[in-house]
């Protein structure tokens, strides 16, 4: 393994740091706001079904959330909701995107070990570019990527397209994320390996199953066994 690959891409949400958590809550609160419409369940659905119908025109990140969440209150209440209901939807998405970036347990030792190693380490991440780049910048793990890239979405051509402008061929790239739709199965699909981190919190949209492959696809449940993959030093 150590002999092939050459280059280590990392996923950010919910791989580097704390995502959908802060999703999670904020979405609760809108639903506790339109709870004289509707259940918390079927506000939920709902904004998932906005959500949905939303992906080819916003894509992904906190401003298509923010959007989808507006529009979700309009709709299910037939434009009744009021301009007060509204101001707190908005204070909760500035609340959103001003979160804490969180570093998830064993990223810093992880990202500072392969530093000191021969692989090349890249980030590739979906979502709002204005986000992403504030949460890197309060990371303060910037410094340890060769490159960054923040894309619009992770099918296996975005993949492609980026390792070819990287001069990497698949053969020599292991992605690592918390997504098996996203991070792992475009990269294995196109000729790479894959690692699979799962977050305690995964949005439904990035759900799905795949059976581990020893020869390309490794499940590990801490970022720390990634070492004995790589064939790191402890």
């Amino acid at each position: 393994m150590k002999d092939h690959l050459q280059v280590i891409g990392f996923d950010a949400d919910d791989t580097l740091w704390l995502n959908e958590s802060y999703y999670q809550e904020t979405g609760q609160k809108f639903y506790q706001l339109l709870s004289p419409y509707l259940s918390c369940e079927e506000a939920e659905k709902e904004l998932f079904k906005t959500e949905m119908g939303n992906m080819e025109l916003y894509g992904y990140g906190a401003k298509a959330y923010i959007l989808s969440i507006i529009e979700t209150a309009l709709r299910v209440t037939e434009n009744r909701v009021g301009a007060n209901i509204i101001s707190e939807i908005i204070t909760l998405c500035k609340e959103l995107l001003n979160k804490p970036v969180v570093l998830l347990d064993g990223i810093a030792e992880i990202l500072e070990q392969l530093s000191h190693s021969d692989y090349r380490v890249i980030m590739v991440t979906k979502g709002d570019l204005l986000d992403q780049e504030r949460k890197l910048n309060k990371s303060n793990i910037a410094k340890y990527f060769h490159h960054i890239e923040i894309v619009s979405d992770k099918k296996e051509s975005d993949y492609i397209k980026l390792l070819e402008r990287l001069s990497i061929t698949p053969e020599h790239f292991l992605m690592v994320g918390n997504s098996l739709k996203s991070d792992v199965l475009p990269v294995i699909n196109i000729g790479g390996y894959g690692v699979h981190v799962p977050h305690q919190m995964t949005w439904a949209h990035e759900k799905t199953e795949m059976e581990e492959r020893p020869d390309r696809f490794w499940k590990i449940e801490h970022i720390s066994e990634l070492r004995s993959i790589l064939q790191l030093n402890k």
